[in-house]
């Protein structure tokens, strides 16, 4: 069960880089990668992951890696402010806050686009991957967006039945603009339903389709979320799927999924990954999950289409690493050979 970043994939046929990049040149017009460091954590249980971008600028550091030293990075505003405001809604904790990161989202990855720029964020908390999605839509309003969200958790609870009011879990209910009235458990104030509703409607973004939506690795689900996905037929590979049929399968098979899809985003949330293997070093860890070479190997996958226009890690969280700085140093070591690829692809004559 060791894991290694010495033999990785192998390189991508030759045969595929004139064909991708032209295309990529073509509908995107990148010339450059943009780092966005979103050091927000407002919507998580614990605190900690704020510093997860900077953690792996320190592992890069470290391993006298470049990456970081190659493009411009933005750091977005942190908001930290937010934990010492009162009144609370225990339903949707910090939520007039996550307003803020959607809003301050916005104006980034906008500017990427703008700068043409490819944008990889990493992220603190997953919440806010709710405010990249509605980016990219505002970005490409005439475009159909895929999602592939690898992750334990399936985050597609909303203020009627989250049961500890934390927004890292609903960020696909807003992205889908999901209530899930059916399975309510609570009774929201009506405040807290105004704000949930200005966030699922964000700069007049539309809702990302169920069946353009994938999941890799969830396993720790409440039921829900449970019902939800049996009633909106969302797929999830499984990580026994993922052993069984290996990953580059798994990735080719969400690439088939996602075939009328214009564009596609890459949400990586660590937790994904096995703690025991790696490290503890997330907010909400689960036993059981990804290795990190078949994450390595279904991302790789992933960002030989031409359809990806983003890419995001997120819930890195040092203050909880039972191995220093262990989750940031593999996150990076997973990380930076999807920066060469996308550089191969779509960056370089």
């Amino acid at each position: 069960s060791k894991f290694y970043f010495d033999k990785i994939s192998p390189e991508i046929r030759p045969d595929f880089l004139p064909t991708f990049a032209a295309v990529f040149q073509k509908n995107f017009m990148a010339n450059t990668i943009q780092f966005i460091f979103n050091e927000s954590e407002i919507t998580a249980g614990t605190r900690g992951a704020s510093l997860g971008p900077r953690s792996m600028k320190i592992a890069a550091l470290n391993a006298q890696s470049s990456l970081f030293d190659d493009y411009e990075i933005h750091v977005l505003p942190n908001n930290d402010a937010a934990f010492n405001q009162s009144g609370l809604k225990p339903y949707a904790k910090r939520i007039e806050a996550l307003a803020e990161v959607f809003e301050n989202l916005d104006i980034t990855i906008s500017k990427a686009f703008k700068n043409k720029a490819f944008p990889v964020l990493i992220s603190g908390d997953h919440g806010s991957a709710a405010g990249t999605i509605a980016a990219l839509q505002k970005n490409h309003p005439d475009k159909i967006l895929g999602v592939v969200w690898i992750d334990a958790h399936a985050d597609l609870h909303s203020p009627y039945t989250t049961p500890s009011g934390n927004m890292h879990g609903m960020p696909l209910a807003i992205a889908l603009g999901e209530d899930n009235l059916e399975n309510r458990c609570n009774e929201p104030h009506p405040e807290t339903v105004e704000l949930w509703n200005a966030l699922k409607t964000f700069n007049g973004t539309g809702k990302i389709n169920p069946e353009n939506l994938v999941f890799v690795g969830v396993r720790d689900t409440e039921t829900p979320e449970d019902n939800l996905m049996s009633r909106l037929k969302l797929k999830n590979h499984t990580v026994d799927e993922v052993r069984r049929k290996g990953p580059k399968v798994i990735a080719r098979n969400i690439l088939k999924q996602l075939d009328d899809c214009d564009l596609i985003y890459v949400s990586f949330d660590v937790d994904s990954m096995d703690p025991v293997e790696v490290s503890f070093g997330t907010g909400t860890p689960v036993k059981n999950g990804l290795f990190p070479i078949e994450a390595l190997d279904i991302m790789e996958v992933l960002v030989q289409s031409e359809k990806l226009c983003c890419l995001e890690f997120v819930e890195i969280n040092p203050c909880l690493d039972n191995k220093q700085n262990k989750m940031a140093e593999t996150a990076l070591n997973v990380l930076e050979p999807l920066v060469e690829q996308i550089e191969k692809l779509y960056l370089k004559d």
